[in-house]
């Protein structure tokens, strides 16, 4: 039995205001043929299918039309949980069709902890695989909030809510399990951030909850999982070291951090899923093409000029970031970068002078720009804009970021 685990798509998502349909197309054909050329028999999707939990008509028809592909082909089962970005609601309400066609969707957590354990059957409908299919477990999901409560005390609480959150599920389907009389795999999925979890540089990866907590260790997860398929984190990574919990990563660079970062798709194999048989996964890489080169060209104007010539006489087709580092200013840097890339076939999507942003930084911060910042920066310099006192900041930034974890998880297509 061949397993295909992949994350992170983020259908809809634009670079520096660049559409990228084109992208997910090529990568959702890619792997379709993947799967067929693979012959894979479950796909297991962890989370952020889509980039914003109000998808676009596109984004939502290429979605819709790869799960049509899939269901026509080898592959006999498809499991889609929901991401931090995605809509819950929106993921579910068209489960019940989707189910007819071997997709089976968990986009909320529910008061059946059963929900989640999905028994998967082979071509002759016998079992061949249990996936405990957790979705994103959102921070009312696992946790009572209480007045006067710490930091710390948060923080173990989410800790301790996942870990039971898994704990319960797992010991659901290893149930179900001893009930079948067959020794069948099992497989969780989850969308979290795991302690030790690499991330690059503008990949747009947001902490889950306030202040950087949950970090869940590898030995949050209960040792009866045979593989642990996760999403939330860009970079492909094992956990904790172990073979058998990974993170797919995304399948396209999200920003150019991830431009050099080779992007893959993890493909397990259980031989003889049988009564007796060993439930020991092996695990190899599939590298995912690059649909559309990313690249950041950095350093003094003469050192970005002479990679754009470099480039352009190998007939790229790049989108370019260029960070000039140089010590001369130039207060002429967009229109010189413009004239170099003008007879190429190369687009410069975003032109960043560090030169005089650090010359004018601690003075009226004018150079910079939102994609500078993020939204705890902009919070803590309203803060020095209004004067508030040092000894009051700390406790309106802790404040501040539940606001916004909470308006991140709203689901703002629920009635």
């Amino acid at each position: 039995m061949k397993i295909l685990h992949t994350s992170d798509w983020h259908i809809g998502r634009m670079l520096y205001g660049r559409k990228r349909y084109e992208e997910f197309d090529a990568f959702l054909g890619w792997m379709a043929e993947t799967i067929d050329h693979e012959q894979v028999d479950v796909l297991l999707v962890a989370g952020e299918i889509f980039d914003t939990s109000t998808p676009s008509n596109r984004a939502q028809a290429l979605y819709y039309r790869f799960l049509c592909r899939v269901a026509a082909s080898s592959c006999r089962h498809v499991v889609v949980i929901a991401g931090n970005h995605d809509s819950p609601t929106f993921l579910n309400a068209p489960r019940e069709l989707l189910r007819v066609l071997d997709v089976h969707v968990v986009g909320a957590v529910t008061e059946q902890r059963g929900d989640e354990v999905l028994v998967l059957g082979n071509e002759a409908g016998s079992p061949e695989l249990i996936v405990c299919a957790v979705p994103y477990l959102r921070d009312r999901d696992i946790r009572v909030a209480e007045a006067g409560e710490s930091i710390e005390d948060k923080e173990r609480k989410l800790i301790e809510g996942i870990r039971n959150h898994y704990a319960e599920v797992v010991a659901l389907a290893e149930q179900q399990r001893e009930t079948l009389g067959v020794k069948v795999p099992i497989v969780a999925m989850g969308h979290l951030f795991t302690a030790g979890g690499q991330t690059a540089d503008g990949d747009g990866v947001r902490e889950l909850y306030v202040g950087s907590l949950a970090h869940v260790t590898a030995g949050g997860f209960p040792d009866a999982i045979d593989y642990l398929a996760l999403g939330h984190l860009h970079v492909p990574q094992k956990v904790g070291g172990s073979e058998l919990m990974r993170y797919s990563g995304s399948p396209l660079p999200m920003g150019f951090g991830e431009a050099k970062q080779e992007k893959s798709v993890c493909l397990l194999e259980f031989a003889n899923v049988s009564a007796n048989a060993s439930t020991v996964a092996s695990v190899r890489l599939v590298t995912v093409p690059v649909f559309q080169k990313l690249e950041r060209v950095k350093g003094s104007w003469d050192e970005i000029s002479a990679r754009i010539l470099e480039l352009s006489a190998t007939g790229s087709t790049a989108w370019l970031e260029v960070v000039y580092e140089g010590e001369e200013v130039m207060s002429d840097l967009q229109e010189c970068v413009n004239t170099a890339v003008a007879d190429t076939e190369m687009d410069i999507l975003r032109v960043k002078n560090k030169r005089i942003i650090d010359r004018v930084l601690n003075q009226t911060h004018h150079e910079e720009t939102l994609d500078d910042l993020n939204v705890n920066d902009v919070f803590e310099r309203c803060l020095a804009a209004n004067e508030v006192p040092d000894a009051q900041r700390a406790e309106l930034l802790r404040a501040f970021q539940e606001t916004v974890t909470s308006l991140n998880d709203d689901d703002v297509r629920a009635e």
